[in-house]
């Protein structure tokens, strides 16, 4: 198994970026940002939304 990504919820803003970016992978659920299909959209897609990140809460689990 590769990279997955997460989001680490207690950094998130809600600022919806990478649900704009990929609402195939994420979504906004009670004020925050999940990953609820990691492996929906392609590896350079989820890279924009972790570097985009403002708060940097997006990141690679293993």
């Amino acid at each position: 198994m590769g990279k997955a990504v997460a989001v680490d919820r207690e950094a998130c803003i809600a600022c919806g970026l990478c649900v704009s970016v990929a609402p195939e992978v994420f979504r906004l659920e009670n004020g925050a940002s999940i990953a609820y299909n990691p492996d929906g959209a392609p590896i350079e897609t989820i890279k924009q939304c972790i570097d985009g990140c403002p708060v940097t809460a997006i990141y690679w689990k293993d």
